[in-house]
Parts: C-alpha cells; sequence; structure tokens
C-alpha cells in the first residue's frame, strides 16, 4: 500500500516493522490499526529499553492491558509469548503495556497518544475512511505524535513477577497443584489464589437446582413456545 501526501508518495514500512506487520497479518490474514499500534508501541519499547528486538531469549517481560489483535502485533515484534513467560496479561481494557528489561529492572509503558486517532488523518489524506486512516496513519506517524512513553517501577517484584521454575505446592482448600510460587499462605493455609481471593468460575456441582440456568438453545425454544402459546 501507497499513501500520496503533499504530492509525494509516502512508501511501505521497512525493516523491522515491515517484517513485524507482515507476519501479524499472516496470521490474522488481515492487518487491523491495532496491530499496528502494537508493533509501533513493542519497537519503540526496544529503542527506549536500548533492547534489540524480537527477542529470542527472557530477558524482556511484556505485561499488556488488554488482549485481541494489539497483542499479536505487539508480541511479534518484541518475540515474547505465553508460552515462554515473557508475556503476561492484566485486563485494564486499555490498549497498553509495560515493557521490564530484567537484566536493569528498567520499565517502561507506553500508551498510543490521545490524539493519535485525529492526527492519523493528516498522514493519509487519501483515505477512504477512517479505519484506513488509522491503518495508514499508524505506520508512518512519528512516536512522539502516535505514542507516550513514561518510565515506571513495578509494584510486584521482578522475582514475584517471573516465579519460581519447577516450584510446586497443593492446594489446601481444593486440593490442586500450583506452580511457579503463585500460592498464597493466609491463616497459616496454602491455597490457590482462587481459594485465597475468589475464582472467576463456579463448579457445576455448586449450582443450586433451582438457580440452574438453562442452556442457550433450550431457553430459546422455551421462550418461542411460551409466545406461541400467548398467541393461540
Amino acid at each position: 500500500m501507497t499513501l500520496r501526501s503533499a504530492g509525494r508518495l509516502r512508501p511501505r514500512p521497512s525493516g523491522a516493522l515491515a517484517a513485524a506487520l507482515h507476519e501479524s497479518a499472516s496470521r490474522h490474514e488481515h492487518l487491523c490499526p491495532r496491530q499496528v499500534l502494537g508493533a509501533r508501541i513493542a519497537l519503540l519499547a526496544g529503542r527506549e529499553l536500548g533492547l534489540r528486538l524480537p527477542r529470542r531469549d527472557r530477558r524482556l517481560i511484556v505485561i499488556v492491558e488488554t488482549d485481541g489483535c494489539f497483542v499479536d502485533g505487539l508480541a511479534i515484534a518484541a518475540g515474547c509469548s505465553v508460552g515462554g513467560r515473557t508475556l503476561r496479561l492484566e485486563d485494564y481494557g486499555k490498549v497498553a503495556a509495560s515493557f521490564v528489561d530484567t537484566e536493569t529492572a528498567r520499565a517502561v509503558r507506553i500508551t498510543p497518544h490521545p490524539q493519535a486517532r485525529e492526527v492519523a488523518i493528516r498522514f493519509a489524506p487519501a483515505a477512504e475512511n477512517r479505519w484506513q486512516a488509522q491503518l495508514i496513519g499508524y505506520q508512518h506517524m512519528p512516536d512522539d505524535l502516535l505514542l507516550s512513553a513514561n518510565p515506571v517501577r513495578l509494584v510486584a517484584s521482578l522475582a514475584e513477577l517471573v516465579g519460581e521454575a519447577r516450584a510446586r505446592a497443593r492446594c489446601d482448600g481444593c486440593g490442586e497443584e500450583v506452580i511457579d510460587r503463585r500460592e498464597v499462605v493466609r491463616g497459616g493455609q496454602t491455597l490457590c489464589r482462587a481459594c485465597a481471593f475468589g475464582a472467576y468460575y463456579l463448579a457445576a456441582s455448586s449450582f443450586p437446582a433451582q438457580g440452574r440456568r438453562q442452556p442457550v438453545v433450550e431457553c430459546v425454544a422455551t421462550r418461542r413456545r411460551a409466545l406461541l402459546a400467548d398467541r393461540g
């Protein structure tokens, strides 16, 4: 894709950004603005921390604040992954990420500039719509117009963040195994975080008989029968 701006052709991105976007687009079968944001955020973090990206080791840990396409672009550009234990999610519903250099303990949090969507239009005057303007503009905007980078300090220590490989514990509440030192000791008991702070799920066996929800298909069918009965 090329862009005419001020009478000149704006070329495709090259180098690390182009490679990251190509791989991200291949995985998604398309390229979207948030993938571009993710890749640009990761590459800026590398420059801020003085690290070459993508990483092939575990020196860089990234904490993202939402999921979706943004994370795919970021993960590819940074060389981090959940499986490699270098990518973590703290779901705040924000297109933002913190990058931690585990050797120096330096960390930087990067977010899109609040006016990035509006400014993108200036870099894509021939775009057919706002989505396309963002897709093109985000690839060519200077860092200071697209992103905001701020040094941060983690609340948890690096040791707590990384965990301890091969560490295992047994939860006194549910009896399940907890790895990587993620257990919690409360009142003399060793607990998993679900038992200590509450889980995101309920076991089916804990549903009260009267309060058990109908499956969606069964629920829709029941309502349809009731409507037909009323009309009859």
